[in-house]
Parts: structure tokens; C-alpha cells; sequence
């Protein structure tokens, strides 16, 4: 963890309050609200047992650190990859092995406390509900679900059947993140006038450089892949070879949600309870120009750049009656002058950035805060969170000692908003008007059929 300097560190631009205000000058810079209920728990010396669906990329390593806890038992584990599967048989010979969740779920109703969902983003939503139908506490990766109406269903099912679920926002845990929140709640900058977020990670868009849209043909599916099952919800398409499975799903509209859908969920974790936020009023979303310009991508691809602005309502902690936040990824960056409040050469690649009445503060993504200009704040008292585990908060919570970080009646909300941002980017330039209470697009009926899918035959719930 990068620690808070006390002074500019060698080759480095130290930023004096007057330098702040002269470039922050150039700048120019009643919802229904989801309650955490009470969440019934095991008892404190309770073992639980679990079980994890989806256990290769991102949920071997899920599984591997939920297992690392004293009080967890891997009883089953999932996959539609024998691969997957051969692997974490060799890891966990006693967990019960499953191709189809669904199976899963059935079988082990009974034997079951907890699930972890980590599977592609439009498989989110079947899994995590029929758990949670069945009592199971939920661990599910980000973001929580692929549509809007798929959050708020999701969020109202948890809250109704009262069970721990935790998101995957594995930093919001981090003493980072939770000492910015402090120092956003406590005012040290002031109030805030806008937010600035930006993901240019070196490299993060390659999964998305495809030449779109899906090839006419496609070749048969490997013998170890169950496809039909690895499709799910989505339209039945032929496989193809380096496109879909393993990770460059997250390209593809059926499946993937973008970039501001993959990481949105950690950038605006902070801004979401630093700054007590509330269903956002408005989003418009400008794109790469050659996607836009291009039906067929448009229509079966995400862009690979992407600048997506909400307007949500003032408060108590913000300097206006409303509250700008802007996203910037790919070829679109921060304003030049917001990016010197820090560094234009070290602005780093994923933060989130507070331009405040009395200064800033800039959080990268894992890292600790930093008040602009650091000589105004160098002295400023500053608490110093413990560190935590994500993983094993979750399952603490799941025996009754303590309240997740980032559960649903929180983070669905807050995921509503960063999936309306993927919504602006299908219609871009087009200011969308929301309703959070309706749950819909006011001014912009052909936005309003990007908020839900139509699962295909024999995937629909109840619900969809």
C-alpha cells in the first residue's frame, strides 16, 4: 500500500494550494431507496459449507480465497469446463463436481450455505437469483448482473429473503478506499462539484480490439466446453475459436458488459458511499467514432473508448443542486488540466478524482487517498482502516459477526447506475432522461429496450 507522502518525493511535481486553485480554475470546474434487511446468519461456530460456481480465470482465484478460511468447507464446486473442473478436483478431491449450475442448486439445496457466482456477466443474474430463492448467502462477481432490471430484481430478492450477498469489489474492503470514503463524508476538501473517473490501464482494452461483428460460421466446440450451457440466456450463436471462451466474452454485448461495466463497479465504489448518492437524473455517452459509424459492430460489440457522463442529484456533501461524474477509458482521457492537479506524466491509469470547494482528492484504484494540494492537507489528521479481507468479510458475515461491505441493498443501486452508462453508449450522444422510480427512460423510448433481454427458450425465469 502506498503510503500518504509527508513531502514531494524525489522527481516529483509537489503541488503548493495556489497551483491547485490556478489549474482548478482552468477547468472550470425521493427514489426508492434499497434497505439492508436483516440478514439471517449461522451461528459464530458454524462451518460453512459452500459452493462455487464457475472456477476458472477469476473464480479460481474466488474459490481458492474464500477456501482459505477456517470456517469454510468447499462441499461442491461447478463448471461447464472439464478443465476447470479436473483442475479444482485435484485442489478440493471431497467437493461434489457439477457441469450445470442448475443441477448444482437441486442437488445440494440441503448441504449447502453459501454460493459464489463467477461466471460470465450475463450469467449472473439465473444463478444468483435461484440461489438466493433457495436461502443461500451470495458472493457474486462484478458487475452484479448485465441488465438494469436484472439489478433490481436481484437486489429486492435479496433483501426479501434477508441473506448476506457481498459484490466482487474486492478494494471497497481495502484501508484505501475506506479511508477515502471517511475523508468524502467528513468534508476535507469541501464540498465536492464534480468527479472525474478514469480506467486507462496499459493494455485493459485488449480483450476488446475485435474486428466485430460475430463470423458466419463458427467451428465446433472444443470437447471439455459444454456450449450450449456456456451460452446460457444468451442468443445461440456458433462457437469460435479465440472469441468468446475464456475471456474475451467481455467484448460482446450478449455477454459482456464493456469496459465501464467490468470496472465501473470499483471506480464508483467510493464515489457511491463517500458521497451517499442517489439514483442519477441523467446520462449521455460519447464513443469511439468508428464504432459509432459502424451498424454491425454497434449492433454485437462494445467500443473500445468510451466517455459516459451522469448527472446525479446534490446534497448535504456536494457544492451544487446536482453532481457531474464523468468516466473516460480507451482514447478518452480527464480534462488536461484536472490530470496536472497530480501529474500529467503520473496521473495514474484507474482513479477516481474529487474536485472539491477546498481542494481534491485523488484515490487510485488500491491505493490511499491523496489531498490536493498536499501541502494544504499534509497535516490533516487521517485515519488509518485495518486491512480486509474481501473474501473472508463475507463469510464472517455469513456467521453473524459483522455486515458486509459491499452488499446488494448498497451496490445495486449504485450497479444500476454504472449499467445505464452501457445503456447511453448504445444510443450515444443521446442525453437519457431516468426515472428510478418507474425504472425507465422518459425520453427515449428505444433506450428503454436496453434495460432487460429476452432470455432464449429454456433459460426463461419467472421473471425474464
Amino acid at each position: 500500500m502506498r503510503a500518504q507522502p509527508s513531502s514531494a518525493a524525489p522527481g516529483r511535481r509537489r503541488f503548493t494550494r495556489r497551483g491547485f486553485l490556478q489549474t482548478a480554475a482552468l477547468a472550470g470546474l425521493s427514489v426508492p431507496a434499497f434497505r439492508p434487511a436483516f440478514a439471517h446468519a449461522t451461528t459464530p461456530n458454524s462451518q460453512l459449507n459452500h459452493a462455487a460456481i464457475g472456477v476458472g480465470g477469476m473464480g479460481w482465484h474466488d474459490l481458492n480465497t474464500l477456501a482459505r478460511h477456517p470456517r469454510v468447507r468447499i462441499a461442491a464446486v461447478c463448471d461447464v469446463d472439464r478443465l476447470a473442473l479436473d483442475r479444482t478436483a485435484q485442489a478440493f478431491p471431497d467437493a461434489r463436481r457439477y457441469a450445470d449450475w442448475r443441477e448444482l442448486l437441486e442437488a445440494e439445496a440441503e448441504r449447502v450455505d453459501t454460493v459464489s457466482v463467477s461466471v460470465p456477466d450475463h450469467m449472473h443474474f439465473p444463478i444468483a437469483y435461484r440461489a438466493i430463492e433457495r436461502g443461500k448467502h451470495v458472493y457474486c462477481q462484478k458487475p452484479m448482473c448485465h441488465d438494469v432490471a436484472e439489478v433490481r430484481a436481484l437486489t429486492r430478492a435479496a433483501g426479501e429473503r434477508k441473506v448476506v450477498t457481498q459484490l466482487g469489489t474486492q478494494m471497497a474492503s481495502g484501508p484505501g478506499e475506506r479511508s477515502a470514503v471517511q475523508l468524502l463524508r467528513e468534508g476535507a476538501v469541501g464540498r465536492i462539484k464534480q468527479v472525474y473517473l478514469s480506467a486507462n490501464r496499459p493494455g485493459a482494452v485488449e480483450n476488446y480490439r475485435l474486428p466485430g461483428p460475430r463470423p458466419d460460421t463458427g467451428s465446433p466446440p472444443p470437447p471439455e466446453l459444454q456450449w450450449d450451457w456456456w451460452l446460457g440466456t444468451a442468443p445461440v450463436r456458433p462457437y469460435a475459436s479465440q472469441l468468446y471462451h475464456p475471456t474475451r466474452w467481455r467484448a460482446w454485448q450478449d455477454f459482456g458488459t464493456g469496459w465501464s461495466g467490468d470496472i465501473g463497479c470499483h471506480l464508483f465504489d467510493a464515489v457511491w458511499k463517500g458521497l451517499n448518492l442517489q439514483p442519477p437524473r441523467e446520462v449521455v455517452a460519447e464513443v469511439q467514432a468508428s464504432w459509432k459509424n459502424s451498424p454491425a459492430r454497434r449492433a454485437d460489440t462494445w467500443p473500445q473508448g468510451q466517455h459516459i457522463t451522469w448527472t446525479f442529484p446534490g446534497n448535504a456533501l456536494t457544492a451544487d443542486k446536482t453532481l457531474p461524474v464523468e468516466w473516460f477509458d480507451g482514447d478518452f482521457y480527464p480534462p488536461e488540466s484536472i490530470r496536472a492537479l497530480y501529474s500529467v506524466k503520473d496521473y495514474p491509469p484507474e482513479a477516481a478524482l474529487f474536485l472539491g470547494t477546498e481542494g481534491a482528492l485523488l484515490l487510485e484504484l488500491g491505493h490511499a487517498p491523496i489531498l490536493l494540494p498536499e501541502d494544504k492537507f499534509e497535516h490533516l489528521p487521517r485515519s488509518k482502516p485495518a486491512p480486509r479481507d474481501h473474501y473472508h468479510h463475507f463469510v464472517d458475515a455469513c456467521l453473524g459477526l459483522t455486515q458486509t461491505e459491499s452488499h446488494f441493498a448498497q451496490t445495486g443501486p449504485m450497479t444500476e447506475a454504472v449499467l445505464l452508462g452501457t445503456v447511453a453508449v448504445r444510443v450515444p450522444d443521446q442525453k437519457l432522461i431516468w426515472d428510478p422510480v418507474q425504472a425507465r427512460i422518459t425520453n427515449h423510448s428505444a433506450a428503454n429496450s436496453f434495460l432487460r433481454r429476452t432470455y432464449r427458450e429454456g433459460w426463461r425465469t419467472g421473471i425474464f
